[in-house]
């Protein structure tokens, strides 16, 4: 069961520098396939999630990824951590495997998962 990361205006802000927060709570999502990392057009994990699998420097060549509005983790092994520029440059969040961010909104990812990186 995929576990979301949620975010209070606290949360937003240390998202901004690049600082991991978030609490648990369960969620459900469309299925992601095991081991990708999935965007959504649509808060909570609604719609057809778009995928990648091991590390990328440029997402945003993706339309998902260009306009995510969710994220979720569905890796087999550990955390990825999203950027919010290219080559893993600017804001990042760690997002642990299992679980995801079902509101992108308010923070530097929203429409803007720009590159990733596994463990």
């Amino acid at each position: 069961m995929l576990r979301k990361l949620t975010a209070s205006g606290a949360a937003i802000a240390a998202a901004a520098m690049g600082l991991a927060v978030g609490s648990a709570t369960p969620a459900v999502a469309d299925p992601c396939p095991s081991g990708a990392l999935c965007a959504y057009l649509s808060a909570n994990y609604a719609g057809d999630p778009g995928t990648v699998y091991g590390d990328n420097n440029n997402l945003l060549q993706y339309n998902k990824f260009n306009n995510a509005v969710s994220v979720s983790n569905s890796g087999t092994q550990c955390t990825v951590t999203i950027y919010s520029g290219l080559n893993k440059t600017g804001s990042h969040q760690a997002i642990p495997r299992g679980y995801g961010i079902g509101n992108l909104s308010g923070t530097p990812y929203y429409k803007n998962i720009a590159s990733n990186k596994w463990c």
